[in-house]
């Protein structure tokens, strides 16, 4: 079964959201996996972010196993994507040792996610989604998605499979999907990535700017699914103005 396209839904242009700071944990370990709380006046809670390796997934409990079962709820039940599942849980072949999953959640409720996989990634036949596309290898994604040979680079990792949860009410999601982001980008400098691939919707530009990180179209526009998207590059090295930096610490 053939992998659905690695969209980024519901990342549209918004107003600028209320300016917050990250703050990093410091009881946490050394060998911790990159973590900060969010403490904001309006969500009155912390929000965290995980980063979740096969190396890492015994000392986070069900964290993995529900990020799953959420990506199951978001993209087989509600957008109707036809995907691998088993046990309520949604995976495909790119979920691998090779891959890091990036988790935004709150008391052990999910509330965002996504999949980073380094472009060097090789798995049987499969490498990373917008490579194994271009090579057409994937019924899903046109083989001319990129207007350049796809990177295999260290220094660049692939997003998909990004989401905010159902369960995220209106007043939260944008905040949520901000955090996610900027998470993102953390992470990946954590990993050694310069940029970060993927799937976006066209008007990613105007939003992304407004949360301090810059990004290239590598692609056309496309209608995916019903979603008009392009292919875009990443800049995750950009400071962030007027924001101190989480203190992340990483063990893969």
């Amino acid at each position: 079964m053939r992998p659905a396209p690695s969209r980024f839904p519901e990342l549209v242009p918004q107003e600028d959201l209320t300016p917050f700071r990250f703050r990093a944990d410091p009881s946490k370990t050394p060998k911790a996996e990159p973590e900060f709380i969010l403490p904001t006046h309006e969500l009155s809670s912390e929000i965290q972010g995980t980063t979740l390796s096969f190396a890492n997934l015994h000392q986070h409990g069900n964290l993995f196993v529900n990020y799953l079962k959420v990506r199951r709820e978001v993209f087989i039940d509600m957008k109707g994507w036809e995907l691998p599942q088993s046990e309520g849980m949604e995976f495909d072949q790119y979920d691998t040792p090779l891959s890091r999953w990036v988790v935004i959640h709150e008391y052990g409720r999910i509330l965002a996610g996504m999949r980073l996989t380094p472009t060097t990634a090789q798995c049987g036949q499969y490498t990373y989604m917008l490579r194994d596309a271009q090579r057409g290898l994937l019924e899903n994604i046109p083989a001319d998605v990129l207007f350049v040979e796809a990177p295999c680079r260290d220094d660049i990792w692939e997003a998909t499979r990004l989401f905010v949860a159902p369960s995220v009410d209106g007043k939260r999601r944008l905040l949520v999907q901000k955090i996610l982001l900027e998470y993102m980008a953390a992470s990946a400098r954590a990993l050694g990535a310069e940029a970060v691939i993927g799937i976006v919707p066209a008007v990613f530009s105007r939003w992304m700017k407004r949360i301090g990180m810059t990004a290239t179209p590598l692609g056309p526009e496309m209608n995916i699914a019903g979603d008009r998207t392009q292919a875009a590059l990443m800049n995750v090295v950009q400071p962030y103005k007027d924001r101190q930096q989480p203190a992340l610490r990483h063990s893969a």
